[in-house]
């Protein structure tokens, strides 16, 4: 049944790439997995609501740019385990200040910050929108209502400084300031207050005066698409994470499906892991815990048998991992060198970066097995630093048993990243085997 679901890896990875440029921003990528589990019959719940025993067979809750989401098994009792796979919404990018407009020597501008560990030189010279979510004034005095928004067209670029006045910029290498150097340019004249105000208003057809504040970020125009002389590549902004926000949706969506199961299915996809997932909506907080508590006292559990399901309980921690650079072996590990399109990858570091061990690394080769889907094992070279995400956070928080993996990729943090076309549908494959609870 799975293998059927992802059998058609390029038309899967064609997929992930329509799906990932309608979600432009953490905000757009929950909204574009709540419509999939919406069309499977998922209902959205209320954190500030009672949930009922009926409410949680098969739910999910949004904030912001985190989603939490899960498919009841068939054991009727509380203290039932989850299988759970967790992954992040957000990705590095130029991120729009509170006052933005600025400008200088005839150009009309608009005033960025650089969100989480960008590369720089990747967001120059490229056609970019802006997207997000607005407050928008609704009455005067009134609470504001939240509303998305995507200006998909070239408004905005970062111009790079000509070679004639950096000549040793390709001895030297770029080296770019954050607030020098990465302002975007709006267009001609002087600046304007107010013109990046205007955009936002025109685009949701409101009032200037109705925008209160927003949460914005540039992105790139440029579409998704299937790369390389046999399409055997998927070009995107946003893999990481997006693959695998995308591949958990699917695969609860699949692992829910199947009759038998006693465990509870669940996915988390968290905001602001790139930034170090330290807020209320970042899996270095209590949305998750109190989300999984609530499905165990909804269903007439008690807080010891909450304990006792997590106890019980596992995370497939969903995230980007290296590909070996062909054009930087050197930067590689040269036991564990990695290939796009091989499979997922398991990362493994005896320093906790990440959570995985002997354990939780066998139960997911297991299911991938089941999945019909190879593996393979990801570990860094021992004088670099390791990287770590979310999954050492979620053991740390929840006390489950953990492991990494995550789609094999180059240029990660780049606006634009590469992978192999065939990994999306075989990391949604493994997925969903793990939240059916192969390997347990």
């Amino acid at each position: 049944m799975v293998r059927a679901m992802f059998d058609d890896r390029r038309g899967y990875a064609r997929e992930v790439g329509s799906r990932i440029d309608a979600s432009p921003t953490p905000y757009h990528a929950v909204a574009t997995a709540q419509a999939t589990l919406e069309r499977a019959g998922f209902r959205r719940l209320d954190v500030a609501l009672p949930w009922s025993a009926a409410d949680v067979a098969r739910g999910f809750v949004a904030e912001g740019g985190t989603l939490v989401a899960w498919a009841a098994g068939d054991d009727p009792g509380a203290a039932v385990p989850f299988d759970l796979a967790g992954a992040h919404t957000d990705s590095p990018n130029l991120r729009i200040r509170p006052q933005p407009d600025t400008g200088r020597a005839g150009w009309r501008q608009v005033a960025v910050e650089v969100y989480g560990g960008a590369l720089l030189n990747s967001w120059l010279d490229r056609d970019l929108g802006v997207a997000g979510r607005v407050a928008v004034r609704r009455t005067r005095g009134g609470p504001a209502e939240l509303r998305l928004f995507h200006v998909d067209r070239p408004v905005m670029r970062v111009p790079q400084l000509a070679i004639h006045l950096d000549r040793d910029v390709n001895e030297r290498g770029l080296q770019l300031n954050k607030q020098l150097h990465m302002a975007a340019v709006l267009g001609l004249g002087d600046e304007r207050p107010g013109a990046f105000r205007r955009l936002v208003a025109e685009t949701l057809d409101v009032s200037p005066d109705d925008v209160v504040s927003w949460d914005a970020m540039a992105v790139d125009t440029a579409p998704s698409t299937l790369a390389g002389l046999g399409e055997d590549l998927l070009s995107a902004p946003r893999i990481d994470n997006q693959v695998s926000c995308i591949a958990a949706v699917d695969a609860l969506v699949a692992a829910g499906e199947r009759d038998g199961r006693g465990t509870t299915a669940a996915i988390s996809l968290f905001d602001h892991e790139e930034v170090g997932s330290t807020s209320a909506t970042g899996a270095d907080g209590v949305l998750l815990a109190g989300v999984l508590e609530r499905i165990v006292l909804a269903r007439g559990g008690s807080r010891q048998e909450h304990l006792r399901a997590l106890a019980a309980s596992r995370c497939a921690s969903a995230d980007g991992a290296h590909a070996t650079h062909p054009n930087y072996a050197e930067r590689h590990e040269p036991g564990h060198w990695i290939r796009a399109g091989a499979g997922p990858v398991v990362k493994v570091n005896v320093n906790q970066r990440y959570a995985t061990d002997a354990a939780t690394q066998a139960e997911f080769e297991i299911a991938a097995d089941a999945a019909g889907v190879p593996v393979q094992r990801f570990s860094s070279r021992g004088d670099m630093p390791c990287g770590s995400t979310i999954g050492p956070l979620t053991a740390a928080r929840s006390g489950m048993r953990t492991v990494d993996v995550g789609v094999a990729q180059l240029a990660m943090h780049s606006a634009r990243e590469l992978c192999g076309a065939d990994d999306p549908a075989q990391l949604a494959a493994a997925l969903t085997e793990w939240l059916a609870g192969a390997g347990r």
